[in-house]
């Protein structure tokens, strides 16, 4: 038993460094956003999407690259437009002619054919083009003229949408949001890292990102996250955060029926006990405390819950909500 403690400490201490190791190699272009940045490194190592949504010009596309030149995989961009159709993501079949003039039907891959995507601007797109990915970021495969393709893993969509910005957009359907593990706002830079930013990118200076994970090892920590131990009463705790937020239900709270119209569904308790399986190896834990789950809560369900023109029409954001359903919920049950 002690030797068994002693290799998941091992472990976990190497998790820990290697994943250090990424972190300060994105921190070399990106300044601060160390919340952001921690929000899509959970992503990764847990093997889900993210949404980052913000303002221009804080630096959202350039994490997503910084990140791309810090691991060793396939890196592509889609600039989502109006006009852009599926098959522009997807691929098509194309009539190409063999070296007997024969001519016969071959599938021509997309873009979306790669390790890390980069979708940026994903709400410019048209729900019939967004409605492509759902697929792809469920089960990791695409289906193009009845034929089923596999996309390499780690897979990864990092998703970008400017929030004040409404002309010509689409917002996304509740179905497309339920598929991205987190939804992390990013926010303005602090006067320090305001200074630090514009001192880089106006002297001339060219930083290098080193390659530092590949793909073998990143679905390694994957499945060592998945092995970190989870007590029944945390996961208790996990399902009834979840539970609170459903109107009218048995763990419904005063401002769950006041304010939300449609609550999480089962990937939100999901996504939080995986996240905070990471958050426990980066503490040098192995078994998930209460304090990870009140971490992860907001970035895994903010996307999950849908308020009600009551809450819109008072100004009442989901975060608020969110918090409260935070305070109230117990740790243990009541039995």
């Amino acid at each position: 038993m002690t030797n068994v403690a002693e290799n998941m400490q091992r472990q976990a201490d190497e998790f820990r460094t290697r994943y250090q190791s990424v972190r300060e190699e994105i921190g070399k272009t990106i300044v601060g956003h160390d919340e952001i940045v921690h929000g899509v490194l959970t992503c990764l190592f847990v093997g889900g999407h993210c949404l980052l949504e913000g303002v221009p010009g804080l630096g959202k596309t350039m994490l997503v690259r910084t990140l791309s030149e810090a691991l060793n995989l396939h890196f592509s961009r889609i600039q989502f437009t109006p006009d852009l159709m599926p098959a522009d993501i997807l691929g098509t079949n194309m009539i190409v002619e063999n070296e007997q003039g024969r001519k016969a039907f071959e599938f021509q891959k997309g873009p979306i054919f790669t390790q890390i995507c980069l979708a940026d601007e994903i709400n410019r797109a048209t729900p019939k083009t967004q409605s492509a990915l759902l697929e792809t970021m469920q089960e990791g495969t695409i289906t193009v003229a009845g034929q089923r393709y596999q996309l390499d893993k780690p897979f990864l969509v990092l998703a970008t949408q400017n929030p004040i910005e409404q002309e010509g957009t689409y917002p996304l359907p509740e179905a497309q949001l339920d598929r991205f593990l987190f939804k992390l706002v990013v926010g303005y830079s602090s006067r320090e890292d305001l200074n630090t930013i514009v001192d880089r990118t106006t002297r001339g200076t060219v930083i290098a990102t080193n390659k530092i994970m590949d793909g073998e090892e990143i679905r390694r920590w994957q499945q060592l996250v998945r092995e970190v131990i989870l007590a029944k009463h945390v996961q208790d705790y996990i399902v009834r955060l979840v539970l609170a937020t459903h109107p009218e239900g048995q763990m419904a709270q005063p401002i769950t029926n006041q304010y939300i119209r449609w609550g999480s569904s089962p990937r939100g308790a999901q996504t939080m006990a995986l996240a905070a399986k990471v958050r426990a190896l980066l503490d040098g834990r192995f078994n998930v405390s209460f304090e990870d789950v009140r971490r992860v809560c907001l970035l895994a369900m903010r996307h999950r819950v849908v308020l009600n023109f009551e809450a819109q029409a008072e100004g009442i954001d989901v975060d608020q909500v969110l918090l409260e359903i935070l305070e109230k919920v117990p740790e243990k049950a009541e039995s």
